[in-house]
């Protein structure tokens, strides 16, 4: 791992996003609530915290962290060719390194979670445009995507 002992301990925050694309008829079982495994987005949602707070465990060289703050929320698109639930998540420390991969850990996690839960429903499911919106503090200060929308 890299040392980072000697960095100030600054208030970082990281959001990532992705999205998972799915039949119409998947999405109306995800709206309804009516998935066999439960609520979809409930269960995603808190399957993103987790994975957020197990990333250390996740990715070999990637510092384990006190988090703050892990928010995940969720937007459906069905309007357009291809039904579409966008994920955002927002990871928040005080440390001496970021958050990035926690965000984009938290994102990959619900959005597998919404594949697992739907699978039986529809397996060509895709998953997609997963990447890191926006992260602030450190020495590097604020950096936010050129393109943010997905």
């Amino acid at each position: 791992m890299v040392d980072v002992g000697a960095k100030a301990a600054t208030h970082r925050v990281a959001v990532a996003t992705g999205r998972i694309q799915m039949l119409p008829s998947t999405l109306a079982l995800v709206q309804a609530g009516t998935a066999k495994k439960g609520d979809v987005l409930g269960i995603a949602r808190i399957a993103g915290i987790q994975g957020a707070k197990r990333t250390a465990d996740l990715i070999p060289l990637c510092h384990p962290l006190a988090l703050t703050r892990v928010a995940v929320e969720f937007e459906v698109l069905s309007e357009g060719s291809i039904p579409t639930i966008v994920c955002n998540a927002t990871a928040e420390t005080v440390g001496p390194t970021g958050v990035e991969m926690e965000a984009l850990t938290a994102v990959q996690v619900a959005l597998l979670t919404i594949y697992d839960m739907c699978k039986a429903a529809d397996r060509g499911m895709t998953i997609t445009d997963v990447k890191l919106l926006e992260k602030q503090g450190g020495k590097s200060g604020h950096w936010v995507a050129e393109n943010k929308a997905i």
